[in-house]
């Protein structure tokens, strides 16, 4: 049966967004093509009418995934432009943000994934990193525009390297503690 051009498109939505969901929650290699298309409630035979490959939809779903936190960021600069940085800081290093990686940060999430797999998905991820970087900046008031940049970078490094290093130790306390410091560290200065 042929599916009409719109149904096609959410179709495709569909899969972008659960897919992006999985490979966050799974890793690239911990799910497959056809478990993702049940996920998406389609049938596995239609993959192929939206995507040339796995990795395909995997560039597509980091991008998909970096819009997405992006927009999260910037709601919070629009909503208070004072407490935006304390904000982003304070929701990311939490422990709901470690246990549920299917909503999180792509760069913690599918980081590792996207930097192994052919240069497709690094586009994606370089251009919501100066992106992020950028917005961070932005929120920074002090020193000159070099200095605010490095802060930045730092800062968002920081936060990505806690949340990896929390997710991957298995002592629920020292995977907590790695959050709790980072999020001082960076909260005081």
């Amino acid at each position: 049966m042929k599916v009409s051009r719109e149904q096609a498109a959410l179709n495709r939505e569909r899969i972008v967004d659960v897919a992006a969901r999985l490979f966050r929650e799974k890793g690239y290699d911990g799910i497959g093509v056809a478990d993702l298309m049940k996920n998406a409630g389609l049938t596995h035979g239609g993959f192929y009418g939206h995507f040339a490959s796995k990795e395909d939809l995997m560039i597509e779903a980091c991008q998909h995934a970096l819009e997405k936190s992006l927009e999260g960021w910037r709601a919070k600069v629009v909503s208070d432009p004072q407490r935006a940085l304390p904000a982003i800081i304070d929701n990311y290093l939490t422990t709901r943000h470690r246990d549920q990686p299917g909503g999180g940060c792509p760069a913690a999430a599918m980081g590792v994934d996207a930097a192994r797999m052919s240069p497709g998905a690094r586009p994606a991820f370089t251009k919501a990193t100066q992106q992020q970087f950028a917005l961070l900046e932005g929120l920074l008031s002090d020193g000159a525009p070099e200095e605010r940049r490095q802060q930045a970078i730092a800062t968002f490094s920081a936060m990505v390297g806690a949340m990896v290093l929390a997710r991957c130790v298995d002592d629920e306390t020292l995977s907590t503690e790695i959050l709790d410091a980072v999020k001082a560290q960076l909260l005081q200065e």
